[in-house]
């Protein structure tokens, strides 16, 4: 019997204006010492301000650090702030990357954070695993989740809107990750949670099926991605791992971060990993397509800004990224001779 533990987050709101809750939260949670609040260092620092002007009229003390990137370099500084400052609460305002670091680097002080994310670009929101940047490319690492997240949805209505883009495709990726769960599942012998899996597969339904109120910039279709990437953090806090949620099409968005670097999103990769992946499980890979296509996510190399041959080497590189971890693709790969006629026949390459 597979045994671990569930961490869910306590609070979550979901809203316009709801940035000044935050005080209310930390009561909640009957939290009263001095908090380190982690931004970005663009378009997040004014919503940043607002959370700070909140926190600080509960007569705490709130002591500021903004990240630009998501490396270990930069968990390490946060880590040390929060060595320095003695606080015992982060709050990280911003996007992946902040909320990466935040995460990571509470997790490794052992005290909570909470999440406000200000864009709708991927998962990580609500879920207990943080990204971070290496020399070998992006790295997956399990932290914890965040004790309490407050989603301000004018806020992340005003973020760029591919960063909607790369979220629709973050979530759509959820279609091949728990067929891959599946596989390895009976392949394997490996732990197989079907109610988390169930909450991922159900989250990338109702964002296929609302896709042209998400395209439109529609209240009802931005909402439902948002409770969507906060759904599938909640699948994976239930799995106790990113399985439920990240399968072959995550390890080609990491293999082609690798070979190109981060030019493109990562919902952006995994969308378009997606396309093919759906295909070598037999699905119905050309329902995906129009989903992304909708959205106006990048269906092709061309359109991600890579080379056809950027594409074929990280379909063939894809199986190592995390070798523990079996999909579709086998624990040898596939060819590239499989690899080529992938590709083309769901028109990413030419």
């Amino acid at each position: 019997m597979h045994i671990h533990a569930i961490n869910l987050p306590r609070f979550v709101i979901v809203g316009p204006n709801v940035l000044p809750k935050v005080r209310d939260v930390l009561n909640g949670l009957n939290y009263r010492g001095d908090v380190l609040l982690i931004c970005g260092e663009t378009f997040t620092k004014e919503p940043a301000k607002v959370v700070m002007e909140s926190i600080e009229g509960s007569s705490r003390m709130v002591h500021t650090l903004s990240v630009k990137d998501a490396t270990q370099m930069d968990v390490e500084a946060v880590c040390s702030l929060i060595e320095e400052t003695k606080v015992g609460m982060v709050v990280s305002v911003g996007g992946g990357k902040t909320i990466d670091v935040a995460k990571l680097a509470s997790f490794n002080k052992g005290i909570p954070f909470i999440s406000v994310p200000t864009s709708a670009a991927h998962d990580g929101i609500s879920s207990p695993v943080a990204s971070l940047k290496s020399e070998k490319g992006a790295l997956s690492i399990m932290a914890h989740p965040p004790i309490a997240l407050l989603a301000d949805m004018e806020v992340i209505a005003k973020s760029p809107k591919r960063h909607i883009v790369s979220g629709v495709g973050d979530i759509i990726a959820k279609f091949t990750a728990v067929r891959d769960w599946g596989l390895a599942h009976r392949l394997k012998g490996e732990y197989y949670g079907e109610y988390a899996a169930s909450l991922a597969l159900m989250s990338a339904k109702l964002v296929a099926e609302n896709v042209d109120l998400i395209a439109r910039g529609l209240d009802v279709g931005l909402r439902t991605l948002i409770e969507a990437l906060i759904s599938c953090g909640y699948a994976m806090c239930i799995a106790g791992s990113s399985r439920p949620c990240s399968g072959s099409e995550h390890l080609f968005a990491h293999a082609l971060e690798r070979i190109v670097g981060d030019r493109s999103f990562h919902g952006e990769r995994c969308g378009l990993g997606t396309i093919m992946m759906m295909y070598l499980h037999g699905g119905d890979w050309k329902n995906i397509k129009d989903v992304l296509l909708k959205v106006g996510a990048p269906t092709t190399a061309k359109e991600l800004g890579v080379r056809d041959e950027d594409i074929i080497e990280a379909l063939g590189l894809a199986h190592t990224i995390r070798p523990e971890r079996y999909t579709i693709l086998g624990e040898r790969g596939i060819t590239r001779e499989a690899a080529v006629e992938v590709a083309k026949i769901t028109g990413v390459i030419e």
